[in-house]
């Protein structure tokens, strides 16, 4: 969003608000520009039963004061947030102010702090279409803001992965949350998969030591075609576009990625945190732009037929297709112009 924001206005000034939980402070801290600001509230509202529990409304209810007095030093124009908890006192206090914001819901099913948050936003963007029936005429669908996909050569990216013109690649990330199931069901699997499917894994650091393990165990011509890698930051949009089908979980950029790149997918919902990726893989499939299985079946014998289906061309590539149809690579700009419009009338 910030890219997209200065590309659309160069001039821009951006303020980040974070809470007192959460990896934002790293991220944006580090880099020293956008400013960064926190509030009292937490990122993350907690789950379970302990002294959080009573904390995080106290914590909530004092940083409605604190944003209102960090709005009127700051003085923006607009506001845009991604929802959630965080999200409710800057919002609050930016209506009180007078000030336009967006907030931006990226799951099928809105949680309820956004519900929440979207009754006093001055506008919602929303990624899936379905979505739109949560909030009222306010909404508008924008899609999901992504890496920029754009300019990748194909051919160059399976070069850069040393993947053969005719090799199939798969390639598995299992987003942000726990992937225990996925990586037992992908090592599982390996020595049959990799007769057929040259696999780069995005097993995280903390699963490295497993991987490297089950690769070991693979005959040497096998083991070439199984590539764990701890995770891909600036290399993640190369691997995308040079991949022959994904298999991930079924959060909002996952699936934003693999409709913007037009590739075949098997998606396994994180079955918690209130059932989100669910609805969103089923929409994706209910288009035929997505295979789904759900993670309490996804077994080694289950991933191996699955990828026994989709070595077919035609059978992926109808997949693909139908997930190109649906892909909304250009969502940053939709909601940076949406926002510079709304801001419009309070600039300088």
């Amino acid at each position: 969003m910030a890219h997209a924001l200065r590309a659309a206005q160069p001039s821009v000034e951006l303020a980040y608000v974070g809470g007192a939980r959460g990896m934002e402070r790293r991220l944006v801290g580090a880099a020293g520009e956008p400013a960064y600001h926190q509030l009292l509230v937490r990122s993350l509202r907690t789950t379970g039963r302990d002294a959080h529990l009573v904390l995080d409304p106290i914590r909530l209810g004092l940083s409605v004061p604190q944003a209102y007095g960090l709005l009127e030093r700051l003085r923006p124009a607009a506001v845009f947030t991604t929802g959630g908890y965080l999200a409710l006192p800057l919002v609050a206090a930016a209506r009180a102010r007078g000030i336009p914001s967006i907030v931006w819901e990226g799951n099928v099913i809105p949680g309820r702090a956004t519900r929440a948050v979207g009754r006093m936003a001055t506008r919602v963007a929303v990624s899936f279409p379905p979505t739109l029936r949560a909030f009222d005429q306010r909404a508008f669908v924008s899609g999901t803001p992504i890496r920029s996909l754009a300019g990748i050569d194909r051919s160059a990216a399976r070069a850069s992965l040393g993947v053969a013109p005719n090799d199939r690649l798969l390639l598995v990330f299992g987003g942000s949350q726990a992937v225990a199931r996925m990586t037992t069901a992908v090592h599982g699997a390996l020595s049959s998969v990799t007769q057929d499917w040259v696999i780069v894994h995005l097993a995280g650091e903390a699963g490295m030591a497993a991987a490297l393990l089950a690769a070991e165990q693979l005959p040497a011509v096998q083991r070439a075609r199984y590539r764990p890698l701890p995770f891909l930051t600036d290399g993640m949009a190369d691997a995308l576009v040079a991949a022959d089908l994904v298999l991930g979980r079924a959060g909002s950029s996952t699936c934003a990625e693999v409709t913007a790149v037009g590739i075949a997918s098997i998606l396994v919902p994180y079955p918690h945190a209130g059932d989100h990726q669910r609805a969103n893989a089923a929409w994706l499939a209910d288009q035929g732009a997505a295979r789904v299985v759900d993670d309490a079946d996804l077994s080694p014998g289950r991933l191996e037929a699955e990828l026994d289906e989709l070595r077919d061309p035609a059978v992926r590539r109808a997949l693909a297709d139908a997930a190109r149809a649906l892909g909304q690579p250009a969502a940053a700009d939709v909601i940076a112009a949406a926002l510079l419009e709304l801001a419009r009338p309070y600039r300088a």
